[in-house]
């Protein structure tokens, strides 16, 4: 059974950093998966921001995020990660993380290509 924990959000003021971690279970850092954070602000669509495949390694990233946000993995602890810097008021937003068989692939940005869901870490940013 696939499970997903997000966690490490908060308030942060603008140009701040804050580090974003997503436990995986259910499968290993061996295995054919991707993971991407989502977010998803207040009368908003959930939005794709960053997809890592697991065995392959290829980053992918939104481009209201590329030069600040930076994702990662751990293999030995299950963990993808998320870096966020110079952060701004409009990345306050629920972020997610999300997996699916296989790489992340074209489609990575769009939510229904992923099966697994974890719950939301809020992320505030005040200007």
């Amino acid at each position: 059974d696939v499970q997903l924990q997000a966690s490490g959000g908060g308030l942060v003021q603008a140009g701040g950093s804050l580090r974003l971690s997503c436990v995986a279970s259910g499968f290993t850092f061996d295995d054919d998966y991707a993971i991407g954070w989502f977010r998803q602000a207040p009368g908003k669509e959930r939005e794709g921001v960053s997809c890592i495949t697991l065995i392959e390694g290829d980053t992918h990233y939104a481009d209201s995020v590329k030069g600040r946000f930076t994702i990662s993995k751990d293999n030995a602890k299950n963990t993808v990660y998320l870096q966020m810097n110079s952060l701004k008021p409009e990345d306050t937003a629920v972020h997610y993380c999300a997996a699916h068989v296989a790489d992340c692939g074209r489609n990575w940005y769009r939510h229904y290509e992923y099966d697994n869901w974890g719950q939301g870490t809020q992320v505030t940013v005040s200007s």
